[in-house]
Parts: structure tokens; C-alpha cells; sequence
């Protein structure tokens, strides 16, 4: 069973960089065709996507992130990161990380970490 667990330190002040990381068990972030991503659902909207990083370590980002944005990883943790720099009290909201299958989409997603930005 594939599971997922988002860490994150809950509280971040405006500007600085907020790091989540995303710990996956079940199943390897280097099995290749299955992608791992970051989703996001501000208050009151839908869910956002932030991006993913591949099985190989290339990432993709929202263009609406892209320049605050950077996704990594560590193999021998299995797990990867999401750091988005510059935060605003925009950014604060829930986040997700999920197993991207290449037929099935989202297939398998964390339970969420609830960040807030404020000073």
C-alpha cells in the first residue's frame, strides 16, 4: 500500500522560504512513468497545482510558481521536497502531496499539512 506523509513546519513568516517534504512508503519516487507532486487548496477555491518532479529528478512547476518554486529529492529517504521562497499570506493554505500514475492521474494522496504565513 502506497502511502504519504507531508511534513512542514505549520508557521512561516512573510519572505521567508517555506519547505515542505513529502515522505512516500509503498513505493519507490524512482519507479520510472510515476511522477510525484505538490497540490495546493487556498481557502474557499479549488485545488491548485504547484508541480511535480519526475522519476528521473526533472521538475515542472506551475507557471504561476515558477520563479519561487523548486522541487528536489532525496533517494535515499524516498522522499521529496517542495521549497516556495518569498511567501506571502497567499500562500497559506493546505498542502498536498500525491503519486502521479501514468494511466490512473492522482492515484494515492497524503492527508495534507496546514501552513500559515504571518508575521
Amino acid at each position: 500500500q502506497v502511502q504519504l506523509q507531508e511534513s512542514g513546519p505549520g508557521l512561516v513568516k512573510p519572505s521567508q522560504t517555506l519547505s515542505l517534504t513529502c515522505t512516500a512508503s509503498g513505493a519507490s519516487i524512482t519507479t520510472i512513468n510515476y511522477y510525484w507532486d505538490w497540490i495546493r487548496q487556498p481557502p474557499g477555491k479549488g485545488l491548485e497545482w504547484l508541480g511535480y518532479i519526475t522519476n528521473s529528478g526533472d521538475a515542472y512547476f506551475s507557471p504561476s510558481l515558477k520563479r519561487h518554486a523548486s522541487i528536489f529529492r532525496d533517494t535515499s529517504k524516498n522522499q521529496f521536497t517542495l521549497q516556495l521562497s518569498s511567501v506571502t499570506p497567499e500562500d497559506t493554505t493546505v498542502y498536498f502531496c500525491a503519486r502521479r500514475a501514468p494511466r490512473d492521474g492522482l492515484d494515492y494522496w497524503g492527508k495534507g499539512t496546514r501552513v500559515t504565513v504571518t508575521s
